[in-house]
């Protein structure tokens, strides 16, 4: 029944209409420069606290100091934004994709709000009629990107010594990489701006962006179930080799979370291996459907879902056709909800979709990987290059024969139903 009631005007005279547009007209400098150093530092914090935690509950405490237990936690977040680091002169440089991931999510949850705050900059309807340039999104997402690039470089300054060396460069790639694929994006989305934007394209063009997020989330929950049906099906060397680490509840606990933090890069390497080409575990080596062949491993539990050396069964090569039946299935689902009925605009749609999404598999594929360790292990990854050409051909191909299929489809029923 309140809100039936007529809004009730505060004490210092501002009507609820006057609110409404201050919480949308806040400064727009300090609420995107702020944004970008907040959503840095909120997980910087956290890092900083499960590291002293992690310090903790290994040793009690007994061996080093807070302040470098602090360091290592952000060294670790640092990895997250593809800075590498030095442990006792070897380099790594595989970065933890779900940890990059996390701050992604975070990202996006603040920038959302950043340009909530700000969406009443700009110009009004009226003046956008007129041809007046609205350049409030890019403007805040570039104060946005320079809040959190200056805070990450910062961390760099004061986390980083000569022995663990982070790369500047590779901190100031990500971070920008990171607010130009998240943070722009989400600020346009808070900001309203997005869904006028999305009403002046082309509905095909919709259409094929619709068909990407569908093939990929397929893709890779398809990869997902790959890498986990291989895990478990070797899982107790797998619990061998964590009895073999002698570890305690807290090693435990730290192992686990570091499992967590590279799932999104195991879940690449079973994509690459699912679409044939496979990929590496150290230099010399190779894993794909049709040919194994490994070295020594390190002792770490997830390196159980590697096959056996040797010829695989001839049935494993029939994990390659799970990427067109993804592909197909992903793009005749948006088809049923999308439908067209022209041949060219339903065979375009399918195959661009297909190729685009191909693509963005093999730029993953590519961050993948990197260097783990001394000698073998200075190079670990799928094979980016030939995933392009694989997940191009399979998906694009799928996506092509469900457009005219689903076009075939709907050209036999939907006139029926008219």
């Amino acid at each position: 029944m309140s809100s039936l009631l007529p809004p009730r005007t505060p004490d210092r005279g501002l009507s609820a209409e006057d609110l409404h547009d201050l919480r949308h007209r806040r400064p727009l400098v300090a609420v995107a420069l702020l944004g970008g150093i907040g959503a840095a530092a909120s997980t910087l914090l956290v890092c900083l606290a499960i590291g002293i935690v992690g310090w903790f509950i290994t040793d009690m405490g007994a061996h080093g100091e807070p302040s470098d237990a602090l360091r290592v936690a952000a060294l670790g977040w640092l990895l997250g934004h593809g800075s590498g680091v030095l442990v006792s002169g070897v380099a790594i440089t595989v970065v933890p994709l779900g940890l990059t991931l996390v701050l992604a999510w975070t990202m996006w949850q603040v920038a959302v709000r950043v340009g909530d705050s700000v969406s009443l900059h700009g110009p009004d309807a009226n003046a956008l009629a007129d041809g007046e340039r609205d350049l409030t999104v890019p403007v805040v997402a570039g104060l946005f990107t320079f809040g959190y690039a200056g805070t990450a470089l910062a961390t760099v300054v004061f986390a980083g010594t000569p022995a663990t060396a982070p790369s500047v460069a590779g901190v100031l790639t990500w971070s920008v990489g990171l607010c130009v694929v998240v943070a722009l994006p989400a600020i346009a989305v808070g900001s309203g701006r997005a869904a006028l934007w999305i009403t002046l394209l082309p509905r095909a063009a919709v259409d094929v962006l619709v068909m990407v997020r569908s093939i990929l989330l397929w893709w890779f929950a398809v990869s997902t179930l790959v890498f986990f049906a291989a895990l478990f099906a070797d899982f107790t060397t797998s619990i061998n080799v964590v009895s073999q680490l002698h570890l305690d509840v807290g090693g435990i606990i730290l192992y686990s979370l570091l499992a967590v933090l590279v799932l999104p890069n195991a879940v690449l390497f079973s994509s690459a291996y699912a679409l044939g080409p496979g990929f590496s575990v150290g230099v010399g080596t190779t894993v794909t459907p049709t040919a194994v062949t490994l070295g020594p491993l390190p002792m770490f539990p997830m390196l159980a879902a590697l096959p056996d050396n040797g010829a695989p069964p001839a049935w494993v090569a029939a994990v390659m056709a799970l990427g067109p039946l993804t592909a197909f299935w992903a793009v005749c689902r948006v088809s049923r909800v999308r439908p067209s009925l022209r041949w060219s605009e339903g065979a375009l749609r399918g195959v661009s979709a297909g190729v685009v999404a191909g693509l963005l598999v093999s730029v993953l594929s590519g961050i993948a990987g990197g260097a783990v360790g001394p000698g073998r292990m200075a190079a670990i990854g799928p094979y980016a290059g030939q995933v392009l050409v694989n997940a191009i051909a399979f998906f694009g191909l799928a996506g092509l024969l469900a457009g005219l299929t689903m076009t075939w489809w709907q050209r036999r029923t939907l006139p029926a139903d008219e």
